[in-house]
């Protein structure tokens, strides 16, 4: 079992890395674009407009090996997003 001071000790260290990697963005000049993921993939999002979100947790599924809540989770979210 991971102790309260262990995580502690993790979230501080996760906090200097990304002070770091902001520090080496700003010094080499670049900007991190993340790649979409699979949330952003537009057959999801088709089939999300046209109300099939059963096929659109099944593409999601295969695209990820995501768990069938965690693809229905993804899914909704995307529909939110969608203001649907």
């Amino acid at each position: 079992m991971v102790t309260d001071a262990e995580v502690g000790v993790l979230r501080m260290r996760v906090k200097e890395l990304e002070s770091q990697v902001v520090f080496l963005y700003k010094h080499l000049g670049v900007t991190y674009i993340p790649e979409p993921g699979p949330e952003a993939d537009p057959r999801i999002i088709e089939q999300v407009k046209k109300g099939n979100m059963i096929e659109a947790i099944k593409i999601y599924r295969e695209l990820t090996d995501a768990g069938l809540a965690e693809a229905k989770t993804v899914v909704e979210q995307i529909k939110s997003k969608l203001g649907m």
